[in-house]
């Protein structure tokens, strides 16, 4: 069962891919389809079926080098089972949507190509690619998966190759991932070097040492597990889109929707978060390291709020609410509740996929209009997808009733993170908890904003597109409604096995008992000697577990006022504060700032190097061999061509004379 999870999605791209022709299109999308529908089917019985217990399912020997040793395998572990349902559902829901979304595509031409089973195949790729990763039990495995998530991306952002701007976002998000995948790849390194295997539960069992070893990097000393923590994170921060690393994420918006739900909802950038929870013995040993990994994610969560608040595009809105939403993920890593941060993961894959395919619902609707500026009144033209993106607004918002487990799935998700920022220890424990309840406030604003631009008021923009506009056919609802089931009950039903009082999430995390010698471990994460953020964070008063909500009614309160009430406003607020605004429209300004300080100087550099040294010496050295030096020497050679017999009977004798002087030399040496 756990290899037909795996494999099936890979062989429905193969299908899709190479066999199309034969078995014709719409048999090739289904084949692929139901291949990853039936890897969905498997991970929810694996899902509600896992006692906790730890397994490995060996595929194949792979690699066999010195003391480096590492089977393809699969593990199955809680972490392992939660990141199944979440892919396998979201890739099987994205392939039956996209059955509609990409019926008639206005960037091919109908009927001269057959896009669509192509499409099916990077789906279905990129599947496999995510479970590659997720199942792997030794660090090159998950590598291998890592950069196969990566090549997969590149070719669904870049699938509309006609666009230049498809072809640059693709190339972006493929080279600025690689700035991670480096250091990720430094941190394999690193823990091979240490502990002589790159096996999980080896490296696992030698983490307490790891926190008692120096090691050397870039001539300075580095506490082991420091280094190897921080270098893991920086690639999680590239696959993940955190601060620094995060400008290829809206720009992949260029992708086809089903693409965005697929890579930005639930899959490829909660690879980062899934690999510090995987990773959480060694995290745990480095406070330094998870003091940055809470400081970047609640900086990310900040940042990208303040952005999702001026962007007209209502998919680089959601975009940005997906960078974040992934810094509160990494805050609860950071301080350590590990579980909080999957459970957010968890819910956060309902309600994103959700707002991703209901937006890809609009654009439809509006002939690929993307500008929310020129929408308005769609409520009652698209009824089904209005009730869809209300409830994954609730949801991402976190409407609930107020010190109660009762709520949509962001409400308990994004509660528990916040409580846990609260009570997690370090310096910068405090400055998440507010970053992230201002963070909140600012997501209920744009989230509410988006809704009423998108459904109420009074048409704007191309009229012939609103009284065109109509419902998306049933192939496209009806995954927005199974979403929208996730979207309301996901909190409620898994809030005590994620985080509820300690023997739940033992249980469900695999710790087969309560006590001290057992405190340290939770199955598939690890709590380390010193950790008692879930304990403290049941603790926090009143004031901390209200904030979450009072902050969501704070941002809808405002975005009412500025959006129905008094429409006026927000232009108003544009000109009156316009170096403001132009910052967060023009996204503080980070791509300008790597185009002057980091691709004009390699352009640069790089027309240097192709002007001198290509051109130049290159292809001067070999037109100048070319025209001057061989003809010289055969004109040399042909002055030597005499014709007479004596001037060649008297090289013949000066050669023997040569060699007979050297044979005498040579021997007498010896």
């Amino acid at each position: 069962m756990e290899s037909i999870i795996l494999f099936a999605p890979l062989a429905g791209s193969l299908v899709a891919g190479f066999l199309w022709k034969p078995l014709g299109e719409r048999a090739a999308k289904w084949i692929s389809t139901g291949l990853v529908i039936l890897a969905c089917f498997f991970s929810w019985i694996i899902f509600f079926g896992f006692d906790g217990t730890a397994y490995t399912v060996e595929i194949a020997r792979w690699i066999d080098s010195g003391s480096m040793m590492g089977d393809w395998a699969i593990r199955i572990d809680r972490l392992t089972a939660i990141m199944l349902v979440v892919i396998t559902s979201v890739s099987a829901l994205v392939h039956v949507y996209s059955f509609g979304y990409m019926a008639h595509d206005e960037n091919f031409r109908e009927g001269e190509e057959s896009y669509r089973p192509r499409f099916f195949s990077f789906l279905s790729l990129f599947t496999f690619a995510m479970l590659t990763l997720v199942t792997a039990d030794n660090l090159v495995q998950l590598f291998f998966g890592w950069e196969g998530v990566g090549l997969a991306s590149y070719l669904l952002i870049g699938f509309y190759f006609r666009k230049p701007s498809a072809g640059a976002a693709a190339m972006k998000a493929f080279i600025i991932n690689r700035i991670g995948d480096f250091a990720f790849l430094l941190g394999i390194f690193a823990l091979f070097f240490l502990t002589d295997s790159v096996q999980f539960d080896t490296i696992f069992e030698q983490a307490a040492e790891l926190g008692e070893t120096q090691i050397g990097f870039l001539w300075t000393d580095w506490n082991a597990a420091n280094l190897a923590a921080f270098l893991l994170f920086v690639g999680a921060m590239g696959k993940s889109a955190q601060l620094l690393l995060h400008t290829w994420l809206p720009d992949a918006m260029e992708g086809p929707t089903p693409v965005s739900a697929l890579i930005h909802a639930a899959t490829m950038v909660t690879a980062g978060v899934f690999l510090i929870c995987r990773m959480s013995p060694v995290m745990e040993y480095a406070p330094e390291t998870m003091g940055f990994v809470t400081f970047i994610g609640a900086t990310t969560a900040f940042f990208a709020a303040t952005v999702g608040l001026v962007q007209t595009d209502i998919k680089r809105v959601i975009a940005y609410s997906t960078c974040s939403q992934l810094g509160y993920m990494f805050v609860a890593a950071g301080v350590g509740m590990y579980p909080a941060a999957m459970f957010h993961l968890f819910t956060h894959a309902f309600f994103k996929a959700l707002l991703f395919l209901g937006a890809g619902s609009v654009i439809t609707a509006m002939h690929h209009e993307q500008d929310m500026m020129n929408y308005g009144g769609l409520r009652k033209k698209l009824p089904y997808t209005f009730w869809a993106m209300m409830i994954g607004t609730l949801a991402i918002t976190g409407v609930g009733i107020p010190l109660t487990h009762i709520g949509f799935a962001g409400f308990l998700s994004k509660d528990a993170i916040i409580e846990s920022a609260w009570a997690g220890g370090g310096a910068m424990a405090p400055y998440a908890f507010w970053m992230l309840v201002i963070a909140a406030a600012m997501t209920s604003f744009y989230s509410w904003r988006l809704m009423f631009l998108t459904f109420w008021g009074s048409p704007r923009g191309d009229r012939r597109r609103h009284d065109h506009a109509h419902e998306s056919p049933a192939v496209m609802t009806v995954p927005l409604a199974v979403l929208a089931v996730g979207a309301i009950l996901a909190g409620m039903l898994w809030y005590g096995p994620f985080f509820g009082d300690h023997d739940q999430v033992a249980a469900f995390f695999g710790m087969p008992h309560q006590g001290a010698e057992a405190h340290g471990q939770i199955g598939s994460v690890f709590f380390g000697p010193e950790n008692t953020v879930l304990a403290d964070a049941h603790a926090a008063p009143v004031w901390v577990r209200v904030s979450p909500f009072v902050a969501m009614a704070a941002g809808l309160v405002l975005a009412w006022q500025m959006y129905l009430r008094r429409p006026d406003l927000p232009g108003r607020l544009a000109r009156n504060q316009a170096p403001l605004y132009r910052f967060l429209l023009n996204k503080w300004y980070f791509d300008e700032l790597y185009e002057h300080a980091v691709v004009r100087p390699t352009m640069k550099f790089g027309r240097f190097l192709w002007n001198r040294g290509d051109r130049t010496v290159i292809d001067g050295t070999v037109r100048g061999v070319a025209t001057a030096f061989i003809p010289y020497l055969a004109r040399l050679a042909g002055r030597a061509q005499s014709g007479y017999i004596f001037h060649y009977a008297f090289a013949m004798v000066l050669g023997i004379a040569v060699l007979l002087t050297w044979l005498v030399l040579a021997g007498g040496a010896e």
